[in-house]
């Protein structure tokens, strides 16, 4: 391939007369013969095209591998390309560059050059197959080609004229691959076959599906059209047909016309899908044809009311800003960082992919830890209304699903009812209390609710029809994770929320309780001062929880106490000291136990866990005369009882070992006590605990007052891991323990503990029974004189 006599130079460059300056393109595959528009912004490509239009010489116009590739080497290149001389050439801004090129043979690189301030490579011409091309074949095309221009929009007639002018097959084959709707790599696969007739094989594959869809596609749009013309037709007949019977007088005191002209004018403007709409008109056309008073109508004229009354026009999503999100989660809650994290997670990976299949959160923790308003706090970052579905109690199937039209008084299930309220498909919707779904098929129907494949045809039984809930954001609540039935858990990402230590409650108190508090009290800022020392005394004295809605409570009780002197004139402002909460809430409700059971042989300070938050327990053991009985009292689960057998058993094999006189288990009956009210108590991380308060009383030496335990035990004497350590440890700083001896094999879990709770606490690690005497007991006066 010869482009001019000698060689072209470029200032002081020069090319050999085999090479092309190459231009690297996108998307764009270009055909001999083809005129085509490129833009250009790469500064080595805008180079290339003013060296090009200066010396008035081709370009090799060359497809990359990667698009995303600002720079691509020779490897990043296909090998195959289209030389193209350049008819215009037009600079643009911002340093850009448009021209209009005409493609005129292909080529196939050879060897890249270098020293040049574009990119430049030897090439070599590629010739055309010999192939013979039958007739019928190039007709077939041309047929198809001409189709395909008829059935897509807005394609100019000029192109069809086009198509009856070519006569050469191989050309032919060049102008339908550029102008057929093909990936670039499928065209580069075309630019690379040099056999016009292999050219024409794969072209009329591919038009016949491309026209055989649209085919179909075109036949849709059109019952479509005709659909909507209909019941647009039929509304407007109604409308005068009212006015008619309104003018002679008919019907003057009956309004029903009236109102299915309304609804009429409803549907039509309730963006209802195609196939919703035409079901809406044909029932009200049936509507029209009924007795007004009857009971089928009144209920027909119901359905149609809620299609009218739902959201099926998806709003424009208000675009996540990601610094505002975080302010607003700052701003409503406290700590909780890497919740915050998660939730940022997920509103960027909305933010980037709106229609994608976002993971259900779904908030595990106990009570009054900021679940349902961390659901607000999304809402409103995501500037999207916020709707709650309280599933507490809920079995039935009908009511996620909602009743079908042959019962009286049917309704839609919960999920429609709560987007109607709240008036946008893409709402947030909180599904609180996912954990306590009564036995029943409602677990069942939520599954269709909270699966992406599925929920974007879910079926109202109510409505019949489908309603998409895919742009819903969904999240979910639940107390304990267990309770969850696994179908439902499957489907959800699980973030536990923790409870509280006190500096957090005393944090979330000043910055958010009390003001809300007292806005709710009607007292204005300045009205009331209530002392760091006080709301410390409130959370130590007046609140024992895991979340903080008791202690809102109290100081929502320590306001109106205040609010009442206020609005008696006897006071204008009033501090609340310490002192003072004995007077207004009465005596503290909490004490510190564990200081009254220090120095206690035969008691220990366990380590719980409940659904709602840590706890700790006391396990009591005392011996009496007997025969060698075991009691268990408190309200003890079979885990536990199976625990203190496990501990009494090893206490009589290690009792020649620790001194222990092995005729005291027969002489004597062990009573071991939970003393907790009347609160059922299970649960597998007691062992230990049980174990040293037995071992306490019979070498009558008195466990350490300020260590609690938590470990399971086997037979052979090992201290097992536990489950639930955040929630045990959290209780334990809350109740004044400063050290807390953990199975060693829960090391590796030290690191998601609080902070503040390992500043505080000391901790020790058992691997075996001998480990929890050796640092649980208090230290024997006897050995420390020795």
């Amino acid at each position: 391939m010869t482009h001019s006599a000698g060689r072209h130079r470029f200032d002081d460059l020069q090319l050999p007369e085999d090479a092309l300056i190459l231009l690297p393109v996108r998307d764009v595959v270009p055909f001999p013969g083809m005129v085509f528009p490129l833009s250009v912004r790469r500064a080595s490509s805008v180079t290339a095209v003013e060296q090009a239009v200066r010396t008035d010489c081709p370009l090799g116009v060359v497809l990359q591998r990667d698009p995303s590739e600002d720079a691509p080497d020779a490897s990043g290149l296909h090998e195959a390309g289209c030389v193209a001389t350049v008819l215009r050439y037009v600079t643009g801004p911002e340093s850009g560059a448009h021209l209009v090129c005409r493609g005129t043979a292909r080529f196939r690189l050879s060897q890249m050059l270098r020293g040049y301030p574009f990119t430049a490579a030897r090439v070599a011409p590629l010739p055309a197959g010999s192939r013979p091309v039958p007739p019928t074949a190039a007709e077939d095309l041309r047929a198809l080609a001409s189709e395909l221009f008829a059935l897509l929009p807005h394609v100019p007639q000029v192109l069809t004229e086009a198509l009856a002018d070519v006569t050469d097959p191989g050309e032919l084959s060049d102008l339908v691959a550029a102008l057929a709707d093909l990936p670039a790599e499928d065209k580069q696969t075309l630019l690379e076959s040099l056999d016009p007739m292999a050219r024409i094989e794969s072209l009329t594959r591919h038009l016949r599906r491309r026209v055989e869809v649209l085919r179909i596609t075109h036949d849709i749009d059109a019952q479509a059209r005709l659909s909507l013309d209909r019941h647009h037709r039929d509304m407007m007949l109604r409308e005068q047909l009212a006015s008619i019977r309104h003018e002679l007088g008919e019907r003057g005191d009956d309004p029903s016309g009236s109102e299915l002209c309304g609804l009429a004018r409803a549907l039509a403007d309730a963006g209802l899908p195609p196939e919703v709409e035409a079901r809406a008109f044909s029932e009200l056309a049936r509507h029209d044809r009924m007795a007004p008073d009857s009971a089928e109508a009144t209920a027909l004229r119901n359905w149609l009311e809620w299609l009218t009354e739902l959201p099926w026009r998806l709003p424009e999503d208000a675009s996540v800003d990601l610094a505002e999100a975080r302010r607003v989660l700052d701003a409503d809650h406290h700590g909780l960082e890497r919740i915050k994290a998660r939730i940022l997670e997920h509103l960027a990976v909305r933010k980037l992919a709106p229609q994608g299949k976002a993971p259900i959160l779904c908030f595990v923790g106990p009570p009054g830890v900021g679940k349902t308003s961390l659901g607000q706090s999304i809402a409103r970052a995501m500037q999207r209304p916020f709707a709650r579905l309280s599933l507490g109690g809920v079995s039935d199937e009908a009511e996620i699903r909602g009743h079908r039209r042959t019962y009286v008084g049917a309704m839609p299930g919960a999920v429609i009812q709560q987007l109607r309220r709240a008036g946008a498909r893409n709402c947030v919707l909180m599904l609180d209390e996912v954990d306590k779904l009564g036995p029943g098929g409602a677990s069942a129907a939520l599954l269709e609710v909270l699966d992406p494949a599925q929920n974007a045809g879910f079926r109202d039984a109510y409505l019949g029809v489908d309603f998409d809930l895919s742009r819903v954001v969904l999240l979910a609540t639940a107390n304990v994770l267990d309770d969850i039935p696994a179908p439902l858990r499957d489907r959800m990402e699980v973030m536990p929320l923790r409870g509280y230590l006190e500096d957090e409650k005393l944090e979330i108190a000043q910055r958010h309780l009390l003001p809300l508090q007292s806005a709710a009290t009607g007292l204005a800022p300045g009205q009331v001062v209530v002392t760091p020392d006080t709301l410390s005394a409130l959370v130590r004295g007046y609140t024992r929880e895991a979340g903080v809605r008791e202690l809102e409570r109290q100081i929502g009780a320590l306001l109106r106490h205040v609010a009442m002197r206020i609005a008696a004139g006897t006071a204008s402002s009033v501090r609340i000291a310490h002192d003072d909460l004995p007077r207004i809430l009465g005596a503290p409700r909490h004490e510190n136990e564990v200081a009254l059971r220090m120095g206690m042989p035969g008691v220990a300070t366990a380590l719980a866990w409940s659904p709602v938050g840590g706890d700790i327990l006391f396990i009591e053991a005392t011996c009496t005369p007997g025969a060698g009985r075991l009691t268990l009292t408190g309200q003890l689960g079979e885990v536990m009882r199976e625990s203190a057998q496990a501990a009494l058993t090893l206490l009589k094999a290690r009792a020649a070992t620790l001194g222990i006189d092995a005729s005291v288990f027969e002489r004597s009956d062990l009573h071991i006590h939970v003393p907790a009210g009347a609160r059922p108590k299970d649960g597998a991380s007691a062992g230990a605990a049980i174990f040293a308060a037995l071992a306490s009383l019979l070498l009558d030496r008195p466990l350490r007052g300020d260590t609690a335990l938590s470990g399971e035990i086997s037979l052979r004497g090992l201290v097992l891991p536990v489950d639930g350590l955040r929630e045990k440890v959290v209780a334990a700083a809350a109740a004044g323990i400063t050290r807390v001896l953990l199975p060693a094999r829960n090391r590796r879990d030290l690191d998601e503990l609080p902070e503040r709770a390992r500043r505080q606490l000391g901790f020790g690690w058992l691997e075996t029974v001998d480990d929890v005497l050796a640092q649980a007991l208090e230290t024997n006066p006897a050995d420390s004189a020795a």
